[in-house]
Order: C-alpha cells, then sequence, then structure tokens
C-alpha cells in the first residue's frame, strides 16, 4: 500500500465497521484489527499508521502462518511502507521504521535473501546513529546487527570496526550493562578473522580481566572466568605465543583445582553454559571462513545471535559432517597413517558444532553430546599412540576440549582430572600442579 498516494474516497460503512470492530469488548482476530487499520490510516493517518505497523508486525508472527515465509515478508513489507508514510515530523516515526525494518530483515534473510537483509539491516543503523546523534549518546541502536551480517559474509575487517565502535561506547559502564562480554567475543571473532591478531588478544585479556574481577567479587561466574582462560590460551597457541599460553593454562588450573574443591559460590542462571558455547565457536575448529555466497555463523556468538539462514546451513552441515565422518572412519581403521589425522580433525569439528548447536537447542544436550566428545578423545589418542610428536598436542587438545565440557554441565572434579592429563601432554610434569598440591 502506498499510503503517500491522494486518499481515495473511503465508504463511511467501511469507516463504521472498522471502528467497530476495534471498539468491540470481545475479541478480535489479528487479521480483523489489520483490516480496521489499514482502513482507517487512510481517513486518519496520523493516529492509525503507527498502529496499523505493528499490527501488520504481530500479524507476521502468527503461528497460523509457520514457514510461509514469504507471506511472513508480505505482511513485514506493509509494515515497513507504513511506517515510512508516517509524517517525518513525528517523533517516534523512527522507531516504527526500525522495528518493522528489523522484522523485515529477519524474513528476507529466512528467504535466503541476504543482500536485502544486510541492506534492511544498514537503513536500521543509519536510523540508530540518527538517534544516538540527536540524544548525543554513543550508544547506537543496530550496530551489534550490522556487525554480525558482516561477519557472517565474511567481512571480518568492516566487523571489527563496527564493533570496536559498540565496545567503546560500552566499556565505560562495564559489565554492568549485561551485554558487554557477549559484545567482547564477538570483538575478539572479528578482529581475529581480520587478521589482527594483536588487537584480538588485547581484547582477550580485557575480557580475562573483566571475568576474573566478576568471579573475585561474586558478581559473575568462576566457570565463565575458566572459560574465558581456556580460549584466552587457545588463541594464544594459534598465534604462535606459547610462553604465555602456557601460563595462562596454569591460571585455569589453579582455577579449576578451586573449583573441584568448593564449587561455584552461589547458584547462577545458567548462562555460563552459553559463554561456553560462544568460546567453544572460537576454537576455530568447526570449518574456517565462509566462501562467497555460503554465509557462516559468526564466532564468539550464539545461535541465537545469527540469522535464520545461517542458523539452517549450520544445522545442514551437521549431516554432512556426520555422513563424513561416518565414511571415513573404516578408511582409518584400515590405514591410520592415511585417514586418523583426518578423521581427527573432521570428528572434532562435528563436535565443536554439535555442542554450540546443542547447548542453543538444549533438549537432551548432555546425552547427545558427550559421546562425542569421549569419541574425540578416543581418537587423538589412537593417533597419539601411533605419532607421539604431533598426536600429543591433538590429544590434548582434546582433553582440554571434553574438560571445558564437563565444567559447563558442573562436573569439575572429572574436568580437572582431564585438564591436568591435558597438561601432561604440552608441559613436564612437575609444571602440571595446582598451587599446594603435592607429588
Amino acid at each position: 500500500m502506498d499510503h503517500s498516494e491522494k486518499i481515495e474516497k473511503i465508504d463511511q460503512d467501511d469507516i463504521v465497521r472498522a471502528r467497530n470492530v476495534l471498539l468491540a469488548s470481545g475479541r478480535r482476530t489479528p487479521w480483523e484489527e489489520v483490516d480496521a487499520y489499514r482502513v482507517l490510516a487512510r481517513v486518519g493517518p496520523a493516529s492509525y499508521l503507527p498502529r496499523l505497523a505493528v499490527a501488520l508486525r504481530r500479524l507476521s508472527h502468527d503461528p497460523a502462518y509457520g514457514e510461509r515465509h514469504e507471506d511472513r515478508l508480505a505482511l513485514c513489507e506493509e509494515a515497513v511502507a507504513a511506517a515510512r508514510a508516517i509524517d517525518p515530523a513525528e517523533p517516534t516515526r523512527a522507531d516504527y521504521l526500525f522495528e518493522a525494518l528489523d522484522a523485515c530483515q529477519r524474513e528476507q534473510y529466512a528467504l535466503g535473501r541476504r543482500a536485502e537483509g544486510l541492506a534492511m539491516r544498514a537503513e536500521m543503523l543509519a536510523i540508530g546513529r540518527a538517534q544516538a546523534a540527536r540524544a548525543g549518546t554513543t550508544a547506537i541502536k543496530g550496530l551489534s546487527g550490522w556487525a554480525a551480517g558482516l561477519s557472517e559474509e565474511g567481512r571480518h575487517a568492516e566487523a571489527a570496526d563496527a564493533l570496536t565502535e559498540l565496545v567503546a561506547a560500552l566499556l565505560p559502564d562495564g559489565p554492568v550493562c549485561g551485554g558487554l562480554a557477549w559484545s567482547l567475543l564477538e570483538w575478539i571473532a572479528a578482529l581475529d578473522g581480520a587478521g589482527r591478531a594483536d588487537e584480538a588478544l588485547a581484547a582477550f585479556q580485557t575480557l580475562v580481566d573483566m571475568e576474573a574481577d566478576e568471579a573475585r567479587n561474586d558478581r559473575g561466574s568462576m566457570a565463565c572466568h575458566l572459560h574465558s582462560l581456556i580460549g584466552y590460551a587457545r588463541m594464544l597457541d594459534s598465534h604462535d605465543r606459547a610462553e604465555r599460553a602456557a601460563a595462562v593454562r596454569q591460571e585455569a588450573l589453579a582455577l579449576l583445582a578451586e573449583l573441584a574443591s568448593t564449587g561455584e559460590c552461589r547458584t547462577w542462571s545458567g548462562y555460563q553454559r552459553s559463554f561456553w558455547g560462544a568460546l567453544l565457536s572460537l576454537s576455530g575448529a568447526d570449518g574456517g571462513r565462509p566462501s562467497p555466497g555460503t554465509p557462516h555463523p559468526p564466532s564468539g556468538t550464539t545461535p541465537q545471535d545469527w540469522s535464520p539462514d545461517a542458523r539452517r546451513r549450520y544445522v545442514d552441515s551437521l549431516g554432512t559432517l556426520r555422513e563424513e565422518v561416518d565414511a571415513l572412519a573404516p578408511r582409518a581403521a584400515e590405514d591410520p597413517d592415511r585417514h586418523l589425522a583426518e578423521l581427527v580433525r573432521l570428528h572434532r569439528a562435528l563436535t565443536v558444532r554439535s555442542a554450540v548447536w546443542g547447548e542453543f537447542r538444549g533438549c537432551f544436550f548432555e546425552e547427545r553430546v558427550r559421546p562425542l566428545f569421549d569419541d574425540g578423545v578416543g581418537l587423538a589418542r589412537r593417533l597419539c599412540e601411533r605419532h607421539p610428536a604431533g598426536g600429543s598436542r591433538t590429544l590434548a587438545e582434546a582433553l582440554i576440549d571434553r574438560s571445558a565440557f564437563r565444567v559447563a554441565v558442573g562436573e569439575f572434579g572429572s574436568a580437572l582430572d582431564d585438564f591436568r592429563r591435558a597438561l601432561d601432554h604440552l608441559v613436564p610434569q612437575q609444571q602440571t600442579r595446582a598451587p599446594g598440591e603435592t607429588g
């Protein structure tokens, strides 16, 4: 509907019926409400265009549409048109347009129309910037979604710049704002993807320090601090900072020993498992960078923050990976020297992806994921037995992966056992003792 066109004469009976629908005490259907606002928006645009935009968005979420994204998109596009037709002098116009665009971009992504979806995120960011400029604030709506869209397309340098701006706005308020840790994770991933290793490691140190402070002051989980240390050590290793990585793992060992002895100081909401999942996606084991036209979910985030298209492709990849692992397993058994290392790599990719997705879905998470971590340790141990020089580190990585999983599900004692065994494969035995522990 083009609300900027000259309004045609409307039948008075239609206007009366529309008003009766809205004034009736009985329950009206979403379709009845939308039809009523469509009529009244033509005679009273100032009052009814905003209500029409909201009603159309609400109708697009109606369960009756199921997976009919084309129909959902049509409603969302009408909501955007209604929001655009609101008088530009109306102070709330930008909010209505932002929300309508947000609903519309989700449907664009659900249909695989990624360019259109990203363009809408760009418009949302422009609205957010204009609002922030008027309000004199550095908090910009739409910046996070824009960065996530860029990361999915592999445009990591642009995503890193956007997230640098976002984190700069969040840092002065610290973790009290609630979203800082998650934004730091996404920022770290984008910086690393852009090849800005020093900046990524500095950002990771900021995250580790923040989680340490939160845990020390009983404002955050010790497990989250531990997961940040494990992830930080992994990234240090990937950038040839082996000495610093070893020191960070010693910090993690001491913290894990404390967790195994005392447990958490209090009961948390369970967010620490999602935090582990987001950090696990940073490990680089789940398949690398997207190729042109093939989006990849942004590392350092949870599936909740991915586009519908990226989520669907990620789930599809699980089946493909499982088929590849199953096909390679018998060949690795027959000729391990040729195929075992590749089987270990593929199995770890399957484990990481299954864990990240399974944590988000929640249903039977532990039962479905635990065997993958166990099998990963078994495969890595086979590789280590055949090729001790290179396989020792691979086994250590598999043990640390399983240790972190066990921390995520609250099994601190067995997690500590795995972590100690892992360090046995990385440093001399005498350096794997927690403070105060004897042989």
